[in-house]
């Protein structure tokens, strides 16, 4: 499943870039944000405490992807500038985590 971002930038799929991650209690998925045009693509990790989903809810990673899609268009800049910035200096998936602290959209 794909969710189209419109943003300054121009249109943006937010795309499921590797099989979930499943642990007692959380959800990783790794998410890319591509451009329709191909000319970028930019992965970063959404970790999503249990607590966060209410209970029964289903953790279909399509679901919470069309979940999280609103939340990107809003945080779109910060983002992606963020996920960027983490994958050339520190080599690594910018990481963010939904939980108490930060409820994101959920």
């Amino acid at each position: 499943m794909a969710v189209e971002i419109t943003t300054g930038r121009g249109l943006y799929r937010l795309v499921s870039a590797a099989q979930p991650e499943e642990q007692p209690d959380t959800i990783v998925l790794t998410l890319a944000l591509e451009r329709a045009d191909g000319i970028e693509r930019v992965a970063f990790r959404c970790r999503i405490s249990r607590n966060l989903l209410d209970p029964g809810t289903d953790a279909n990673p399509d679901t919470l992807i069309a979940g999280i899609g609103p939340w990107i268009t809003r945080e779109f800049e910060a983002t992606r500038e963020a996920a960027l910035k983490s994958i050339r200096s520190e080599r690594r998936l910018l990481e963010v985590a939904f939980d108490d602290a930060n409820r994101g959209p959920f």
